[in-house]
């Protein structure tokens, strides 16, 4: 799933397997004798490591995915819009989908829901295999990709709370599939570029097609059969639904802490090619700019998780997200690589923030919602983040790029402040 987790009715689920399977155990607890859980506590839950390894395989289908059209976009056209139009398309359907859909979440047992959509995106990519399949189709199958993947992030994500519980555990099963979604960015592309020396793009595209399959099937042997959240339960359907859980204002604020700092965030990373144009350096440099802000984030979320308890951790998410863009203001004097390099780090590195919301976040949402929210969450933040590609381009046709990022550091700033108000005026940070 993008980026970064089905219009269609899910497929009868196949039939169950052990009986075991049928009730969902109790998280497992903390290890005796440890303060506090770590990681490796995560990994001894027997499901969220079947949840964790399909995360890698979907991972690896959207990434090498992405690249793979693109590039077979551009070799049937020659049109430099129409293939950077297949990664803009990732983004602009998140919000349908995350509206729309993002009630199945709760009326719909989730396993069926992951399956379902993992088999979508594997029957999607396929038919873009097929030779005769016309342009205009491939990017309305990178649309219905795009569609489905908020509610596979947001029941993941919700379904991640009954597998780990509520506490310490989700916090940090969230922390590592977000360290796993930076790495992707990392390796992702490196990896479809070697895969297309080696085979054409619609040869990776199959390759692609069969990540999603094994995706689907280990989330399908490896995790429990649970009831809907909202089965027995009066649910509104549709937009009411999502109305009704942005009714809640303690929600409704900690979902703005969420995105408002990807707004700004993606500022440097949308301009980093043309930076590197405007301070004459190379294209190894320009993969550096790429490359800092999710390796900051990294470093940001493993030091969070493995060194600081959930009081700590709840303590930090104010001053970090306050802070998390000023470090771009380090571009107002026009710096050079190095420089620029330390801004991207450091301001990655305060995405470290996301694990104490996360855990105010379920802590908020009343069960029976928690797959709606987490997919209108999950929607929201990509769709902030292609509007901050978008807002980014169009700021630097009529300024220099360092003041376009210097600027996004006061903007953000001041937005990131107006948010935190608001959280704290709804309470949300005395959970």
């Amino acid at each position: 799933m993008p980026k970064h987790d089905s219009p269609h009715p899910p497929p009868a689920p196949a039939p169950a397997p052990a009986p075991a399977l049928a009730q969902a155990p109790a998280p497992a607890p903390a290890p005796a004798g440890v303060g506090r859980p770590g990681y490796r506590a995560v990994f001894r839950v027997r499901e969220f490591r079947f949840v964790f390894v399909a995360h890698l395989f979907s991972l690896l289908g959207v990434v090498v995915s992405e690249l793979a059209l693109t590039v077979l976009v551009y070799d049937l056209t020659r049109s430099p819009l129409l293939s950077s139009l297949t990664f803009a398309l990732g983004f602009l359907p998140y919000l349908l989908g995350g509206t729309l859909l993002a009630g199945l979440t709760d009326r719909l047992p989730p396993r069926r829901i992951l399956v379902a959509c993992d088999l979508v995106c594997a029957v999607c990519v396929a038919v873009m295999v097929v030779p005769a399949t016309p342009v205009a189709v491939l990017l309305a199958l990178r649309c219905a990709i795009a569609v489905v993947s908020p509610v596979f992030n947001g029941t993941r994500m919700a379904t991640l709370a009954d597998v780990l519980g509520e506490g310490d555990l989700f916090v940090l099963g969230r922390s590592l599939l977000r360290i796993v979604s930076q790495s992707a960015l990392l390796t992702g592309f490196a990896v479809g570029g070697v895969l297309l020396t080696a085979v054409p793009p619609r040869g990776a595209l199959a390759v692609t097609a069969g990540t999603f399959l094994v995706s689907a099937l280990l989330l399908r042997v490896g995790t429990v059969r649970r009831p809907a959240r909202a089965a027995g339960k009066s649910a509104a359907s549709g937009l009411s639904g999502t109305w009704a859980v942005l009714r809640n204002r303690r929600v409704r604020a900690l979902m703005l802490m969420f995105w408002v700092p990807p707004l700004f965030a993606v500022v440097p990373e949308a301009l980093a090619a043309p930076y590197a144009d405007e301070i004459g350096v190379s294209t190894a440099a320009l993969g550096l700019l790429m490359c800092a802000l999710p390796v900051g984030t990294i470093a940001g979320e493993l030091l969070a998780g493995s060194l600081l308890g959930a009081a700590a951790r709840s303590r930090i998410v104010l001053p970090l997200a306050v802070t998390g863009v000023l470090p771009y203001l380090l571009y107002a004097p026009e710096p050079g690589l190095a420089l620029a390099v330390v801004a991207l780090l450091l301001a990655g590195a305060t995405g470290a923030y996301t694990l104490g919301l996360d855990a105010w976040f379920v802590a908020a949402v009343p069960e029976e919602q928690r797959g709606r929210a987490m997919t209108l969450m999950t929607a929201g933040m990509m769709t902030v983040q292609g509007v901050g590609m978008a807002g980014a381009g169009i700021a630097a046709e009529f300024a220099p790029v360092h003041t376009v990022v210097a600027g996004t550091g006061v903007v953000g700033t001041l937005c990131l402040l107006a948010a935190a108000v608001e959280l704290r005026a709804s309470g949300a940070t005395e959970n």
